[in-house]
């Protein structure tokens, strides 16, 4: 799985989302006074997912405030997602990326572990993308605890 890495151009791409609607990438950068974050996580509703899903929707003020657009990726069927929207009253754009092509081409699509069994899945991973289309921050394999908490610092620092 190839990774991403700062200031190479990050992938766009055009997903539905829970809302009915279409997201995209280039709009979102354009829509943006700083940029976008993209994160990706394995599948809506479950421990950790919704942890990280709320911490971006408790944090979405102040990253809103800095000038950060947020987007969640999955590779869930749409009625989940909107489950998932609706039951944690998330209002940033949560993503399906059935295919997981969008996946594949962020670097976050590939085996992972869990006791005996190894199987292709999203990797827990986020994305800060520039206004202008390069990635600014590229974090694989991040903790759902704590790690939203770490990037607004890190992005309200400067």
């Amino acid at each position: 799985m190839t990774q991403l890495q700062p200031t190479d151009t990050a992938p766009d791409f055009t997903l539905p989302t829970a809302a009915g609607e279409e997201v995209s990438l280039s709009v979102l950068r354009e829509g943006s006074e700083n940029g976008v974050i993209v994160y990706f996580y394995p599948k809506a509703g479950t421990r950790g997912c919704t942890t990280e899903a709320c911490d971006f929707r408790d944090n979405l003020g102040a990253l809103q405030g800095a000038g950060y657009s947020v987007v969640g990726v999955s590779a869930d069927p749409i009625e989940d997602l909107q489950a998932f929207a609706a039951d944690e009253r998330l209002t940033f754009p949560l993503a399906s990326d059935r295919d997981h092509a969008v996946a594949e081409t962020f670097g976050t699509w590939g085996p992972i572990t869990r006791g005996d069994r190894t199987f292709d899945a999203v990797h827990r991973s986020t994305f800060v993308i520039n206004r202008d289309g390069t990635v600014r921050l590229a974090q694989y394999d991040v903790e759902a605890t704590g790690h939203v908490a770490a990037l607004r610092d890190e992005l309200l620092a400067g």
